[in-house]
């Protein structure tokens, strides 16, 4: 199975970019949330990454649409 990484605004704080990178390396979302924190905090380079994140990542449902469409082949019937 391919791993994208998206943004999930189903399960947001701010925009979902945490939650995102947090299924994309299956790990729990809090602990992103604060090592992205810690990050902006004392380098500031995190808030550029995060609003960065933002503009670029695309929705969770659009990723899974071209995820769906990957998995079932073109000539089988239904």
């Amino acid at each position: 199975m391919n791993k994208k990484l998206y943004k999930n605004p189903d399960k947001k704080k701010i925009a979902g970019v945490c939650q995102g990178v947090a299924e994309y390396f299956d790990i729990d979302p809090t602990l992103v949330r604060v090592l992205w924190f810690v990050v902006s905090w004392a380098w500031g380079a995190g808030v550029a990454a995060y609003i960065l994140l933002w503009i670029i990542l695309p929705d969770k449902s659009e990723v899974a649409d071209v995820l769906h469409k990957d998995e079932v082949p073109d000539d089988e019937e239904f």
